[in-house]
């Protein structure tokens, strides 16, 4: 009794590595992750800030040559234009705001919230960072698109890497048992989140260095609310998930649920 006693009274600090402790564990994981997920994108961002040569350059070369091409090839101009209207930052938040209305009609309230928190906390952290960072966009002699705001972080790369994560997060417990489902569900997500961002530097509306960050933005926000909704289920007495196999919420497919809430 004493011993565990003892057990239940450690600190942060003597349970955040311990195997032992399955819930402390997974939050240093998860806790690195997000750190190491958010650490490139404030690198970047101070060298966008900094104005850094190097990745000047490599902004300025990459927009040219696809420029140039974007001339010569104007169905792939319309491609693009097309990819990058469909997958936009408003169509993208309609199409999540259904999944929460689906969600919550099966019950799955607590998988609903972290939906919009992850949807509303990213939009946000985009739009202010375009403020303070104040990027201006490229500037075209023969443009064959035009944009106005900001430019860094790509609001459709960081939108399409939220919207992607989180559907596939949601999707996956349905791929239970059914690998190339799986496979495909990850294709389509990564497809979405990579031709979107790559649409905006071939539309010469933003910088390469732009849509990086806001895929690494993106990625640093599913990382940062997929770790507090798992604690949170730990803390329910919810098994641990597999994420990358299973999703956030793996009860979400099993049919005995019987309407009973998430």
């Amino acid at each position: 009794m004493k011993a565990s006693a003892a057990g239940g009274q450690r600190s942060w600090r003597t349970r955040r590595l311990d195997p032992d402790d399955s819930l402390g564990l997974r939050l240093t994981l998860a806790a690195a992750a997000a750190f190491l997920v958010l650490v490139p994108f404030a690198l970047l961002s101070l060298l966008v800030l900094a104005a850094w040569p190097p990745l000047f350059r490599l902004d300025v070369t990459v927009t040219d040559a696809l420029h140039r091409y974007a001339l010569h090839h104007p169905a792939w101009v319309r491609l693009m234009s097309v990819w990058t209207d469909v997958f936009a930052p408003n169509p993208l938040r309609a199409a999540t705001a259904v999944v929460v209305a689906w969600l919550l009609l099966r019950r799955a309230r607590r998988l609903a919230l972290w939906v919009v928190t992850t949807m509303t906390v990213g939009g946000l952290l985009g739009a202010l960072l375009k403020v303070l960072v104040g990027r201006q966009r490229p500037d075209l002699l023969d443009p064959v698109a035009r944009v106005a705001g900001f430019a860094f972080p790509s609001g459709h790369a960081l939108n399409a890497t939220l919207a992607a994560g989180v559907l596939l997060l949601v999707f996956l417990p349905f791929t239970r048992g059914r690998r190339l489902l799986r496979w495909s569900l990850w294709t389509a997500a990564v497809l979405i989140a990579v031709v979107t961002g790559l649409s905006r530097i071939a539309l010469g509306v933003h910088w390469t260095s732009d849509v990086v960050g806001g895929w690494l933005l993106g990625l640093a926000v599913l990382a940062a609310t997929t770790a507090a909704f798992s604690t949170w289920r730990a803390r329910t007495g919810h098994r641990r998930a597999r994420t990358v196999r299973e999703g956030v919420e793996p009860e979400l497919a099993d049919p005995r649920r019987n309407g009973t809430q998430l």
